[in-house]
């Protein structure tokens, strides 16, 4: 919880203007485009940490992660 107070301590109020003024649909493509890219990012990831695994075994291994994943 502390870490969302300090970021909404440093939010300008330029940009918390335009989030009011972003529609339901933009943020949901912000959270879904956020969300593959951070699956890119831990398939990136993997690789580097097991360069042996087929892109298959890698893909397998972002779905488990992503699947049990909690915040």
């Amino acid at each position: 919880m502390r870490l969302v107070w300090s970021m909404a301590s440093t939010l300008t109020p330029e940009y918390l203007a335009a989030l009011r003024h972003t529609t339901g649909t933009q943020r949901l493509r912000t959270a879904f485009g956020l969300y593959w890219s951070a699956r890119k990012l831990k398939a990136a990831r993997l690789r580097e940490l097991h360069p042996d695994w087929s892109d298959t075994q890698v893909q397998q291994r972002v779905k488990e992660i992503f699947l049990h994943a909690s915040s």
